[in-house]
């Protein structure tokens, strides 16, 4: 009867804790669309990992409360003990792209060794971190890359991302451009299909890439920037064991 009787105790204070964990979430919810009504709509309300803190998401971007909506709070939460970065890891999670789904149709390619490896990088020709990355990623072996390539940086990008993909061979023209900084070809004119360019630039926003380089690799992991060749490599076999 005894052990009854706790069984019972303990599933009753579990069930008190869920009811509070719900009511916690309606009122932060109903505080902040009071309070804060110009605030994105918030897709996920979940216990943060300092106690007393809620996760609220906002899409993929993340923010946190008090068990009111009294505070909000924007920054990072970071792990002393092991100085893991919590906010970036669960950001790596939300923005992780499925890499098998990627219109890899839509990309410039180029493969060192027999290229087994894979990643992506999106680009925009005009983009110096990006001729940076190039040049580097001549360094590490076995990969095949594929460029998405992007014209966000304004000025003739659109051009110069028209040519380099209407290009005849247009991975030899993009990394004479991009790696030996040979002139990008010539106008194709109005008869190039610079619909593959369109859905890039839409791939893009739909993965909120808003700057050049952005590197994906197999596991879905992102790097923003022109990381070195050591770290890409690090990173790919990271993402080989997942």
């Amino acid at each position: 009867m005894k052990l009854r009787a706790l069984a019972a105790l303990a599933l009753s204070f579990c069930a008190l804790l869920g009811g509070v964990a719900r009511a916690d979430e309606a009122v932060i919810r109903k505080n902040l669309a009071e309070r804060y009504p110009t605030l994105p709509t918030i897709d996920e309300v979940r216990p943060a990992p300092v106690p007393g803190l809620f996760e609220i998401r906002l899409g993929t971007d993340v923010v946190y409360t008090d068990a009111k909506g009294a505070y909000l709070i924007q920054g990072e939460i970071i792990e002393t003990a092991s100085r893991r970065n919590l906010t970036e890891e669960r950001i790596a999670k939300l923005t992780a792209i499925d890499f098998a789904s990627l219109p890899l149709k839509d990309a410039i390619v180029w493969k060192n060794g027999k290229g087994t490896r894979k990643i992506v990088v999106f680009a925009d020709p005009n983009c110096g971190y990006c001729k940076k990355l190039e040049k580097d990623l001549v360094n590490v072996k076995d990969v095949t890359v594929y460029t998405f390539v992007i014209p966000i940086l304004g000025g003739d990008s659109p051009d110069k991302s028209r040519d380099l993909w209407c290009a005849k061979d247009n991975t030899a023209a993009w990394r004479a451009w991009m790696v030996d900084g040979v002139r990008a070809p010539k106008s194709m004119g109005a008869g190039c299909d610079t619909a593959a360019i369109d859905r890039n630039s839409a791939l893009a926003r739909k993965f909120k890439v808003n700057g050049t380089p952005a590197i994906v690799f197999e596991d879905g992991t992102r790097a923003p920037g022109a990381i070195p060749a050591a770290e890409v490599e690090r990173r790919i076999q990271v993402a080989s064991k997942s």
